[in-house]
């Protein structure tokens, strides 16, 4: 029979251990308590976002069904910050450091506490794949639960219409009183950004990977089915550890290619990119750009979706979800349907009896009408990203560009230049030194390429950079230039007036300098120092990887 309590034992055992029995009836443990495996419940509650407003109350769910099934449920917290509120400003360089900061603070409260099992309820970008990481690095029977979507605000707006709202009303395109109508009603409650952006991008990835449960990714934030889905975590979690079902049995590099199929079948955010790599190096599985761009060749995107999309994540909840998607996949043999999930059956258990979409909808296509008929994410390589970058191109922009460079060395010396018309068409918009070491962090660049849909430049310029996009991003985009600036990558040594190529056809980003130029330009080339030398932006700087490699900050050590 399997031992469902080989860590909390060690902790609250024989009578060595009466002072850590003593502390814990001060938190609520009777004498029966101990006796149960102990689940530890993340929460990712703050109130510094409406992401994860209400994720206390999903907690408290989440322990009554770990403590329904048998076991003692304990209810800790990590942190959120809101990139929603910080784009555009210096503080989303804490961005994707707090995806660190999550993934270690997971680690080591259940590390210390010896939690048998983890629940991890996850709102904002960046706690899902910080949740993933740290359950995956522990190796316990672990359930993660998407938080949840927001319904949309007044007019069918979000956050996106917002930050498109800004470049607008610089346009003079809008008025300061319509700009402020859509800032009060754009965000009506709980919930995630409501398009498929990176939250609920994470949130598909993850439910396809099988480390959520079934329609996990496609429940209202505020709703009985959410507060539903995290009872049935916490049992599901007790299940897992009679069945000893560890992240390591689930999270396979089948899996990580379900992942992949979906979010691209969903037109889903460059930052999965990003994220899947951190969490496949989380469980030792070889994944790369080049898996991205093979898998990318056969799966059609089919999701008619915001940012480039008209329809909201509430609108696909309406109809079923991911779920009659995943299974049209499966169909087709795209999905590997012998993948286990957390519900301890397959894949293609789960999906068996899933009903098909409703004939008369239009938000996700037919193979035969797709939007696109390959990836919309194209792993670009060439002299300007030796390594690999990753664009964002649905055919909507078209797919070749070619245009002068116009050199930035921050994102706010863009911002401030597409919003006075200094920007114009034809310019490749090149924002550099904002990548995971140079930045750092990696910043999203929500607001320039916001700014320049807003200022009606989305066709006529291109933008990229070695920092990232926002999930809420469209247009002509390409980012995770590698190597970044900061390491004297290719892209440092661009300037005024050059001329570049993003090609998403051929899946190349070109310099058109000669060899010999690009050679002379990098022996001329200065290293810039450190930003920060003290606190968290320093120690990730020092420690981070390649944005190819996931930008991970324990592959070096």
């Amino acid at each position: 029979m399997t031992d469902t309590r080989k860590h909390s034992s060690k902790v609250v055992d024989g009578t060595g251990k009466a002072p850590a029995r003593a502390m814990l009836r001060a938190v609520g443990f009777d004498d029966s308590d101990f006796q149960k495996p102990q689940i530890g419940i993340a929460s990712t509650w703050s109130m510094v976002t409406p992401c994860n407003m209400h994720i206390n109350h999903l907690a408290d769910f989440a322990c009554e069904g770990a403590n329904g099934a048998g076991a003692k449920g304990v209810i800790f917290n990590t942190i959120t910050i809101s990139d929603g509120i910080a784009n555009g400003t210096i503080g989303m360089k804490y961005s994707l450091v707090s995806r660190e900061v999550i993934a270690d603070s997971i680690e080591t409260v259940a590390g210390c506490e010896g939690f048998d099992g983890l629940v991890a309820i996850g709102g904002c970008d960046k706690n899902m794949p910080g949740c993933l990481i740290g359950l995956a690095r522990l190796n316990r029977p672990s359930v993660f639960v998407y938080g949840g979507t927001i319904q949309p605000g007044a007019n069918h707006t979000d956050i996106v219409s917002v930050f498109e709202a800004v470049g607008k009303h610089a346009r003079g395109d809008m008025s300061a009183d319509e700009l402020k109508q859509i800032e009060e009603t754009a965000i009506p409650g709980a919930g995630s950004c409501g398009g498929m952006y990176t939250a609920n991008t994470m949130a598909s990835a993850i439910e396809a990977l099988g480390m959520s449960l079934p329609n996990s990714s496609a429940q209202e934030a505020v709703s009985p089915s959410k507060a539903e889905d995290c009872r049935r975590a916490g049992a599901a979690v007790m299940a897992l550890l009679e069945k000893d079902i560890k992240p390591t049995d689930i999270m396979t590099r089948e899996a990580f290619e379900n992942a992949i199929t979906t979010l691209i079948a969903l037109g889903g955010s460059t930052n999965a990119v990003l994220h899947l790599l951190g969490m496949a190096h989380a469980v030792n599985v070889e994944l790369s750009l080049d898996d991205f761009a093979r898998i990318g060749r056969n799966v059609p995107v089919l999701a008619d979706l915001r940012p480039s999309g008209q329809y909201m994540m509430s609108e696909l909840i309406a109809i079923g979800g991911i779920q009659p998607l995943m299974k049209s996949l499966l169909e087709r043999g795209l999905l590997h349907g012998d993948c286990l999930t957390v519900t301890g059956k397959t894949l293609a258990k789960n999906l068996a009896d899933v009903a098909p979409y409703p004939a008369n909808q239009n938000i996700i296509r037919s193979f035969d009408n797709p939007i696109k008929k390959d990836s919309h994410l194209v792993i670009l390589k060439g002299n300007l990203a030796p390594e690999g970058a990753v664009a964002k191109i649905t055919g909507k922009e078209g797919l070749r560009f070619t245009g002068k460079a116009r050199v930035f060395h921050s994102e706010e010396e863009a911002q401030r230049d597409i919003l006075n018309g200094t920007v114009v068409k034809g310019d490749v918009i090149v924002i550099r030194y904002e990548g995971p070491k140079g930045g750092p962090g990696m910043r999203e660049m929500l607001s320039p390429t916001s700014a320049v849909i807003g200022k009606g430049l989305g066709n006529d310029v291109a933008l990229i950079t070695d920092g990232r996009f926002s999930g809420g991003s469209h247009g002509f985009v390409a980012g995770h230039i590698t190597p970044e600036a900061f390491d004297g990558g290719p892209i440092a040594l661009v300037e005024n007036g050059d001329e570049i190529t993003i090609d998403a056809e051929n899946a190349e980003i070109h310099l058109h300098l000669s060899d010999t130029e690009i050679r002379q330009r990098r022996e001329a080339w200065q290293p810039v120092p450190p930003r920060y030398t003290r606190g968290v932006l320093a120690k990730y700087a020092k420690t981070v990887s390649s944005a190819s490699e996931g930008a991970v900050t324990d592959k070096n050590l």
